[in-house]
């Protein structure tokens, strides 16, 4: 019998490693942060000049009876990305607009009275369980093992 013992598979460090309170805080703050980063980025095709050998797609047809094309009027969708405001923006503008209270920056309620609810980070269904090493909330074994895939390495410390 000569049956060589197969390649060991490799364990990972961090897979076991159990974070306190404050590296979760941080690594949640991380993932926001690049989250936020996401949000805010030039658009990669405003900058574009259209060739005028190109065709327009978005040209209507000619109408019998008048020679001239009726102007084409920017769509609501044009407006909203065209002077899209930031969150901050949208809440300094309110309070502007309305200094005295209620507003959103004087807006409070009080303690629920049921206890929190908590859902899964994967899913969003109802969970029961936490991972350990990131305190992240999941519902099954199947999200747990997408949230160890694409999720809790992934925000080192």
């Amino acid at each position: 019998m000569s049956s060589k013992p197969g390649p060991k598979p490799r364990r990972d460090t961090t897979a076991g490693r159990v974070l306190d309170e404050a590296s979760r805080r941080r690594r949640a703050r991380k993932a926001l942060e690049a989250l936020e980063q996401d949000n805010f980025h030039d658009d990669p095709h405003g900058d574009l000049v259209m060739s005028k050998k190109a065709p327009k797609f978005s040209d209507q047809l000619e109408v019998r009876g008048g020679g001239r094309r009726k102007k084409q009027k920017h769509s609501a969708e044009y407006f909203k990305l065209k002077y899209r405001k930031t969150f901050s923006q949208l809440v300094e503008e309110a309070q502007s607009v309305h200094p005295d209270p209620p507003n959103y920056l004087s807006a409070q309620a009080e303690s629920s009275k049921l206890p929190e609810r908590h859902f899964c980070a994967v899913c969003g269904f109802p969970s029961n369980y936490t991972c350990i090493s990131c305190g992240t909330r999941y519902c099954c074994v199947r999200c747990l093992g997408t949230h160890k895939d694409t999720r809790c390495l992934k925000w080192t410390a």
